[in-house]
This record gives C-alpha cells, structure tokens and sequence, in this order.
C-alpha cells in the first residue's frame, strides 16, 4: 500500500503545482490569488481524507487526526506553501504533501492513533513578497504577534495588513475550531519537516536520507569601504586609495579562511556596488554583503571576529575606512538528539543509506527546534539546484523520503 501511497503524493504535488501565476516553474507568492487557491485546495484535500480542517488568522492551514488520548499533546508535521519567483515545485510543497499522504495512509492502515496527528501547509517562509520570513511558523512560535502587518509593506506599498484583508484562504469549514485570535501554539508534543535538501551532498555521496542534526546559524553584514575617488590616468598606483582593491583582497582573505575553517562553514559575498563605477575613475567606495553560517554558535562568532579585523588591518594599510553593519543574527537551530536516533533506527530497519548533516538553508524547522522536540529528514536534490524550475527530485528519492516519514510519525503517535 506504500506504493500506491506513493502515487498519491506524487499526484498531489503536480496538482499543487498548478497554482502558480505564470512564467517558468513555480511562483506562488502569500497572499496572492495563486496562494489563495492552493491552501483552499489542501484544505479540501485534508477534508476529503477525513481530517478536520482549520485556519488560522494569517492563513496556516491545518489537518487533524485526532487521537484516542486529548490529553495528549500534537505531533505536528508539513512545511511552507509559498515559493520563490520562478521557483520549483518541490520545495516546501513535498514536505505538505508527503504529510498529507503518511497521515491518510496511517488513518487507512491503523485506524486511530494515541496522540493526535496534524499535517500543517504553512502560509509563509521565503521572504519572496514582503520583506520578512517565516510569516507562517514564526507566528505558531511566537516569533511575531501580527503587529508587524500594519507596517510591512511588499514593493508595490501594499502592506501585510491590506494584503491579508484582500485574501480569500479562509472560506472552507472550519472543522477543527482553529480559526482563533491567537495563532501560537503550546499544544505540540513534536514537530517533523520533510524537504528537499537543496544542496548537492546527498547526490553526490549516494545517499538517500539525510538526517539533519542543526540548522545552521547565520550572521549577514553590510560592509562599506571608503578610499578616494581619482582620476585612473594621473594617480600613480602607490598613492592611491582604491576602495575596490582593498575589497578585493578582503574578499580573497574571506575565501581563504573560510576554506581553512572547513565544513560546515560557508561565507558568501552576493552583492557588490562599486561607486562611482566609471571605467575611468579609481573607485572611491564599495559596499558589499557578507553571509556566513555555521552549525555551533561560539565558532560561527569567533569566525565573524576573527575576520572583522583583518578587514580592518587591510584597512588600514591601504590607507582605507571601514564601516560594518550588522544585518542579520539567527543562532543555530539544533534537532532533536532522540528523533534523530529514531531516524537512524528507522533507516536501519528499512534498509536506507543515511548521513547525519548540517542544513545551511533556513527552514520552518529552526524556529520549533528551540520550543518543541524537532526533526528534519532530507533527499536528495539532482545536481543541488533548487530555488529553479529545474528543481528536480526523483520519484523514487521522494517515496524514500515518504516512507521514512510515515515510520517515524508511526512510531511518534501509534506507539
């Protein structure tokens, strides 16, 4: 029954995909009349398999089977429904639909469970729209109590609060009585996301699950450097204070220390603007963007230190200013110890290859790791891309992944 469980995941998310506004892959941005028909149909889907559908006041939608003892607390699972522009279909969206598929399987299989079970598609997570994530998760932990809508406004000035007003997600029957004034939520025994790895590790290495053991904490810069805008032709090259020269070396330095650092720390520069950025003209200022991420906080910091002032010693011998701000502080979200024992057992017991690993992109995960029992399961992603119409993950790696899921959720709320 695995494999028609299987078919049904996959039907599931080629339906799902359909929602999307036009262009290449995927684009379903919140709030958005594509966004609007897509958790409508996930809520239909939920009701017909017999679960009690609800919302939320920002649009997370709910699925529950309801267990034998009330008492007891949910074991939730799913990911985000919202995409990236142009995205693909995979991302976010297996995760609801492989929930959706092992809790109707489980319902048909074993009939009631002990502890109540729940898929949860949630509203948000990329950022794609507004500029903020985890709309969704970040309310049911707490990160945000909605007084953020009033002012957060996407490109064209519409605010979170005008956005929402303007949205129909919440028209099906609430059945579950979840469509309250306060979207936290303190009733969850475990939380479980299933998701394509977006990086290459797992293709590469031959492996069909990764177990992650932390989501990597982030810290992003704005770094401005300043020197003296010259004429190219008539300053000799020791006398002057090239801003892009300077940078450049601090960004090889980056390279070369993030390499001697090792896994599982990357740092990346994505953005550079060279002022006045005239072929003719020494340039008198760049700024530039910094990212890194590590699994353990100390060693991410001392990173962050360690590099902060050798930019500041190139500097100073180029004769240059240097002004940092700080953009961005996320600290590492480590899973579950005793899940990701369970997933290795399971592993095991199904016969699966498995690596423990570190997650660098940010998930739904992270933000339940601190409050609730977490784990996050990964497959693998064809040549790493993601974020692309030519996300791709097989069928086959995605059954893999359902399969792993429907066993620990078995065991989570059966046992």
């Amino acid at each position: 029954m695995i494999q028609a469980a299987s078919t049904e995941m996959l039907k599931l998310l080629d339906d799902l995909a359909v929602f999307s506004a036009p262009g290449p892959g995927v684009t379903r941005l919140l709030y958005t009349p594509e966004w609007s028909q897509a958790q409508l149909f996930l809520q239909g889907k939920m009701a017909g398999f017999g679960l009690k559908v609800g919302t939320d006041k920002v649009g997370n939608v709910y699925g529950r089977l309801a267990g034998r003892n009330p008492d007891d607390k949910v074991i939730l699972t799913g990911s985000h429904v919202d995409t990236v522009v142009n995205g693909g279909k995979y991302d976010g969206a297996y995760g609801i639909a492989a929930a959706i598929t092992a809790i109707h399987y489980l319902q048909e299989t074993f009939g009631q469970p002990l502890r109540s079970l729940e898929v949860v598609s949630f509203c948000e997570e990329e950022g794609s729209r507004f500029p903020l994530t985890f709309w969704g998760s970040g309310h049911v932990t707490g990160m945000y109590d909605g007084s953020e809508a009033d002012t957060c406004a996407d490109s064209e000035g519409i605010t979170l609060k005008s956005a929402m007003a303007e949205c129909d997600y919440n028209n099906f029957e609430d059945t579950m009585n979840q469509r309250v004034d306060s979207t936290r939520r303190d009733d969850i025994g475990a939380f479980v996301e299933l998701h394509i790895e977006q990086g290459i590790l797992l293709e590469k290495t031959s492996t069909q699950i990764g177990i992650v053991e932390a989501i990597a904490g982030q810290r992003r810069f704005t770094v401005r450097v300043s020197g003296t805008a010259n004429h190219a032709g008539t300053t000799p090259m020791n006398l002057r204070a090239d801003a892009l020269m300077g940078t450049a070396e601090m960004l090889l330095l980056l390279e070369r220390l993030a390499g001697e650092a090792g896994e599982p720390l990357v740092a990346t520069t994505g953005r550079l603007e060279v002022i006045p950025n005239t072929p003719n003209v020494i340039p008198g200022e760049v700024q530039f963007t910094l990212d890194i991420r590590h699994s353990e906080a100390e060693k991410l910091d001392r990173f962050c230190s360690d590099t902060l002032i050798a930019f500041n010693e190139i500097a100073a011998k180029r004769g240059l200013n240097l002004d940092l701000t700080p953009r961005l502080s996320a600290l590492p979200a480590p899973m579950n110890s005793e899940l990701c024992y369970g997933l290795e057992r399971i592993c095991q017991k199904q016969g699966r290859s498995y690596r423990n690993m570190v997650s660098g992109a940010g998930h739904d995960a992270q933000l339940f790791a601190p409050r609730f029992p977490t784990a996050m399961i990964f497959v693998p992603s064809r040549d790493g891309i993601s974020h692309s119409p030519a996300e791709y993950s097989s069928p086959e790696e995605l059954g893999v992944g359902l399969e792993v899921l429907t066993e620990l959720l078995y065991e989570l709320a059966y046992k």
